[in-house]
């Protein structure tokens, strides 16, 4: 991705941890982040300033440098298409210790995953509440427990797309990730989602001068 969006930074710098092509890194830049992704897989299209390595070590490693951790842990081990598919055991729960390796670096952090994972939902977003035309359920847990600027509720009106392999290329682009191949977009989630839990981040701690915990 050789231009990205305009934006007005915010001073602040973000890891996103098991970052895929960028869907969420993307809505963190454009709420004022400068980012920087780590992944265990090659990401010829990622659009920031890329590692690749093992997430979790690189968290435990670097995690806290940055301002703010944002992490989606794989989403196999707790999908119910997993389950439904008799292969959960082919798949490693990275969750857990991704969120004890996040907490362990005392900075503030986000983790996305699917709705049926283990995590505290403090935010469960859609599609439908930012206007895109897509059902794409995912839940956050934050390390400051939710709150801020309230959404409209989850609409799955008529026409909404919901992901299908046949017509992954539309649903791409309707979450706004034009810059990923089809198979990229699979695993992505909007930047919409990030931009607007990042603006919520940066509300609740916008009377901390500074972030460092141990300033």
């Amino acid at each position: 991705m050789s231009d990205l969006p305009p934006r007005v930074p915010n001073g602040l710098t973000l890891l996103d941890a098991c970052c895929g092509a960028g869907g969420l890194s993307m809505g963190y830049y454009l709420a004022g982040f400068d980012i920087v992704g780590v992944d265990i897989h090659p990401m010829p299209n990622y659009p920031f300033t890329f590692h690749q390595a093992d997430a979790v070590q690189y968290v435990w490693d670097h995690g806290h440098k940055y301002d703010l951790i944002h992490a989606s842990w794989p989403c196999q081990y707790f999908a119910n298409v997993t389950q439904w598919r008799g292969s959960r055991e082919n798949h490693e729960d990275l969750l857990t210790p991704g969120r004890e390796a996040m907490q362990a670096t005392g900075r503030p952090w986000v983790i996305e995953n699917v709705p049926e994972a283990p995590l505290r939902p403090d935010y469960l977003l859609c599609g439908s509440q930012f206007g895109l035309n897509v059902k794409r359920h995912r839940a956050f847990e934050t390390s400051w427990g939710g709150g801020g600027e309230l959404l409209p509720p989850c609409w799955h009106h008529k026409g909404l797309l919901p992901f299908m392999h046949k017509a992954e290329r539309a649903y791409a682009d309707a979450m706004g990730c034009t810059w990923m191949t089809n198979k990229e977009a699979r695993q992505a989630v909007p930047p919409a989602y990030s931009e607007w839990i990042g603006r919520q981040f940066i509300a609740h701690h916008h009377d901390q001068v500074d972030l460092d915990p141990a300033a």
